[in-house]
């Protein structure tokens, strides 16, 4: 009994002294945790008393800077105002400026009206008073006053408009001169031409039977493959190969030549040969074109065209290469553009294809020149190259420096010597027009072409024509042979009024 008692007690003070300690801890916790607790909320305070002193000082900042910002836009505003004011006194100040220039004009015109008003009375007053005095109509005597003034100053302007053309004239042939003697020099061309032939020569008239055939089935078949005709009796130890297109005429020779060099005449050896030869002319006017082009560094240029051009190799005028002569004329209507002034390819591009159109003309209808035209807007040529090659023949007017240039090229190729043959028949007839020409012109008594129709003298009868009409005839014979006659060069008109006085002593 007495042990549990004293188990009891013991457990009784141990659960006593336990509570004391716990007590005792909860109470230093609690007096630890308001103490932290304080220390906590004396911090925040001190920065809450930081902040809110930093937010002020940002407060007084930004107040600061506002009342600087709105100072200086009312200074600026200011400013305006007063700028305004200013233009606002200049703009009335030109109005009033504005107003008195424009009643001043008025006044002015009023005045210049009044004074033409009077000026017109005046005139009328002195007609009227003229045609009293002469007893004319005012239209008479202003006819008649005209008639004055001309007949008395005629004389005079006639001299200063002659010594003005004679001086423009000499200035402006030396400067032509210079231009053609410096392309002439630059490119001396050679004289001879190359005559297109169709007579092709046999080595014995025994070949003439061969190149019939039985029943003239080689002749048929030769005709047939080229579509030339084969003239075999037109001259001995020859034949003559007939045909309007040159290139058919080319084949047709070539073959030929071939035919006789294999000895195998047949109609099938015929057509065959025939074939190679039209590829070899083929081939011959594609690289003549080829050559051309690349000779005058004209770059890219249509193929179509290229092969056009190739075509004038076998094409003649007047005995002369038209190939050769188009080339020619490029080379020099070059030169002549580069030292006029002008674009030299344009020059030298209008020159080659300024004959294009006579590389088809026995194809199509119209002029070369037309034909020319319409290939080269067909293959999207420069339209100043157009311009340049149409006005050759003068059909078109000049449109451009080139235009010009290539005609001058194309009377220098065509006129030297050695460049064409002619026949007698065209020469007479040449002179002839020149001599019809000058004597359709009233006063003119005897005319007389002279030096291969390069000039014409025209002899007047004195009586009919005054010195100063003598200026003024040659002047309008020249023009009328320049409008009406074609011809390479130029023509001089010599225009000579010769008095004579005979009397007799006896």
């Amino acid at each position: 009994m007495t042990p549990v008692i004293i188990g009891f007690v013991a457990l009784l003070l141990g659960a006593g002294a336990g509570w004391v300690i716990r007590t005792s801890l909860v109470a230093k916790e609690g007096a630890s945790a308001s103490a932290e607790a304080e220390k906590i909320r004396g911090e925040a305070k001190r920065e809450a008393e930081k902040f809110r002193g930093e937010a002020k000082q940002e407060a007084d900042r930004i107040r600061e800077e506002a009342k600087k910002e709105e100072k200086e836009r009312r200074g600026e505003l200011r400013k305006r105002e007063d700028s305004l004011d200013d233009r606002e006194k200049e703009l009335q100040i030109f109005r009033r400026t504005a107003e008195e220039k424009t009643q001043s004009a008025e006044a002015r015109h009023e005045t210049l009206k009044t004074k033409e008003e009077e000026l017109t009375k005046l005139k009328d007053e002195a007609t009227t008073r003229l045609a009293q005095v002469a007893e004319m109509s005012p239209d008479a005597a202003k006819e008649q006053l005209l008639k004055l003034i001309e007949e008395g100053y005629t004389e005079e302007f006639e001299r200063k408009r002659r010594v003005l053309e004679e001086e423009g004239d000499a200035k402006l042939a030396r400067r032509a001169q210079e231009i053609l003697l410096t392309a002439v020099q630059r490119y001396g061309a050679s004289h001879a031409v190359d005559a297109m032939t169709s007579v092709v020569p046999l080595a014995s008239e025994e070949l003439k039977g061969r190149i019939i055939g039985k029943e003239g089935r080689n002749i048929k078949a030769f005709e047939r493959a080229t579509g030339c005709e084969v003239l075999v009796d037109e001259a001995p130890g020859a034949i003559v190969i007939s045909s309007f297109d040159p290139v058919r005429r080319e084949v047709a020779r070539r073959a030929l030549e071939r035919l006789m060099e294999d000895g195998r005449i047949q109609p099938a050896r015929i057509e065959e040969l025939a074939e190679a030869a039209k590829s070899e002319v083929e081939e011959i006017i594609r690289q003549a074109g080829v050559d051309a082009v690349e000779e005058l560094a004209l770059g890219s240029v249509d193929p179509r065209l290229v092969y056009l051009v190739g075509r004038l190799r076998f094409r003649t005028s007047f005995g002369q290469s038209v190939l050769q002569h188009s080339i020619e004329v490029a080379h020099l209507a070059g030169m002549i553009a580069a030292e006029a002034g002008a674009n030299p390819r344009i020059a030298k591009f209008g020159g080659l294809v300024h004959d294009i159109g006579k590389a088809v003309d026995h194809e199509v209808e119209g002029t070369h020149v037309e034909i020319g035209r319409k290939l080269l807007k067909r293959f999207n040529v420069d339209e100043e190259v157009i311009k340049a090659m149409q006005s050759h023949h003068e059909e078109y007017p000049f449109e451009n420096p080139e235009s010009v240039i290539v005609l001058v090229a194309d009377a220098l190729s065509a006129a030297r010597p050695g460049a064409r043959r002619d026949t007698v028949e065209n020469y007479l007839k040449r002179l002839q027009d020149l001599e019809q020409v000058a004597n359709s012109f009233e006063g003119v008594d005897k005319v007389y072409a002279i030096q291969a129709g390069r000039e014409v003298r025209v002899f007047v009868t004195p009586e009919a024509v005054d010195d100063q009409g003598a200026q003024r005839l040659a002047r309008d014979i020249a023009d009328k042979i320049q409008q009406e006659l074609h011809y390479p060069g130029e023509i001089k008109v010599t225009l000579i009024r010769e008095k004579r006085v005979t009397e007799y002593a006896r």
